[in-house]
C-alpha cells in the first residue's frame, strides 16, 4: 500500500514538473513572440501632402476661404460706408433718428461678427469634410500594411508625440504608404 501511494506521489510530481515545464515554454514563447513584434511609424503630415487629391482638396478649401473673405470685405465696406454716414449726419439728425441709427449700426454690427464667427466653422467643417475621404484612405492602407507586416502598432511621428523609436524593433512604413497610396 505505501509502495502504491508512494508510486502515486513520485507520478503526480512528474506530471506537475511537465505541466509547470510547459507553462514555462508558453510563458517563455510569449515572451519570445512579443520581442519580435514590431511597430511601424510614418509622418501624417507628410503622407498626405504626397497624395494627388491632397492638391486638389487644398484647392477647394482656398477657393471657398476667398469667397468667406470676399463677402467680409464687403460687409465690412458696407458698414463703413454706413458708418461715415452715420458720422457726416449726426448733427443735423433729431435725437429719435440719431438713436435708430446708432441701434442700426450696432446690429450690423453684431451681425458682421456672427458671419465671421459663422464662416470659421463652416470652413472647418468644411476642411474636415473635404480632407475625410483622403484620411479614410490613409486609415485602410495602413490597416492593410499592419496585417501584411503583421505590425503590433502603427505609430505616427507627428507632434513629437514619439521622440525615440528603435529602429532595430521597428519599420518605417512611409515608402511603402506612399506606394500604396499613388502618392509621388
Amino acid at each position: 500500500m505505501k509502495k502504491t501511494i508512494l508510486s502515486i506521489v513520485l507520478l503526480l510530481c512528474a506530471v506537475l514538473s511537465v505541466k509547470a515545464q510547459d507553462n514555462g515554454n508558453i510563458t517563455t514563447a510569449v515572451a519570445e513572440q512579443k520581442q519580435a513584434a514590431t511597430v511601424g511609424y510614418f509622418s501624417y503630415g507628410n503622407i498626405i501632402t504626397c497624395i494627388p487629391d491632397y492638391a486638389i482638396a487644398q484647392q477647394q478649401i482656398e477657393e471657398l476661404r476667398v469667397k468667406y473673405e470676399a463677402e467680409a470685405e464687403r460687409v465690412k465696406k458696407d458698414f463703413n460706408d454706413k458708418y461715415e454716414a452715420f458720422l457726416e449726419g449726426q448733427k443735423d439728425f433729431p435725437p429719435t433718428i440719431l438713436k435708430k441709427r446708432q441701434t442700426e449700426l450696432q446690429e450690423l454690427m453684431q451681425k458682421n461678427i456672427a458671419f465671421k464667427e459663422e464662416s470659421r466653422r463652416l470652413l472647418s467643417e468644411a476642411e474636415r469634410d473635404i480632407f475625410a475621404p483622403l484620411h479614410d484612405k490613409i486609415s485602410m492602407v495602413l490597416d492593410k500594411i499592419g496585417s501584411e507586416y503583421n505590425l503590433t502598432l502603427i505609430v505616427n511621428t507627428d507632434s513629437d508625440a514619439c521622440p525615440y523609436i528603435n529602429p532595430s524593433r521597428s519599420i518605417d512604413i512611409t515608402d511603402k504608404l506612399i506606394s500604396l497610396l499613388g502618392a509621388k
